[in-house]
């Protein structure tokens, strides 16, 4: 029973994580989801040390491996629209991949960018300690 309540726990304070950066982007017409920002409040709380990851991993494992039961309503969703993509499908598709791979190239850009700056800055601070 205490496991359960603890787990339970785990869950509510990951959910209040969402439900207060929901309510943080609507207050401040932020132009992020609140799920976005309040994946990146959860990260700086767990790196500051604020959050112990202890308070919440069981909840985010179990979260993480039932992900395919929290989609099932959007594909349920998805099937009401059975006319939509069957007329615009391949559009769909394209669109699809398309975004992804714009995605993918951003981030590899974006990840060799701070890759080299970084190599920059290190080369830098070995040269000054040299000198």
């Amino acid at each position: 029973m205490k496991n359960a309540v603890m787990f339970l726990g785990q869950i509510l304070i990951l959910w209040l994580i969402y439900i207060g950066s929901q309510y943080i982007v609507s207050l401040l017409h932020l132009p992020i989801p609140g799920s976005v920002l309040g994946m990146l409040l959860l990260y700086f709380a767990l790196s500051k040390k604020i959050i112990s990851l202890k308070l919440i991993e069981k909840g985010a494992l179990f979260l993480t491996k039932h992900l395919t039961f929290l989609f099932l309503p959007f594909v349920i969703g998805l099937m009401s629209y059975g006319d939509l993509i069957k007329a615009s499908g391949i559009q769909l598709l394209v669109m699809i991949m398309a975004s992804t791979l714009i995605g993918m190239i951003a981030t590899g850009a974006a990840s060799q960018f701070l890759s080299k700056r970084e190599r920059e800055v290190v080369k830098e601070h070995e040269h000054s300690d040299a000198v």
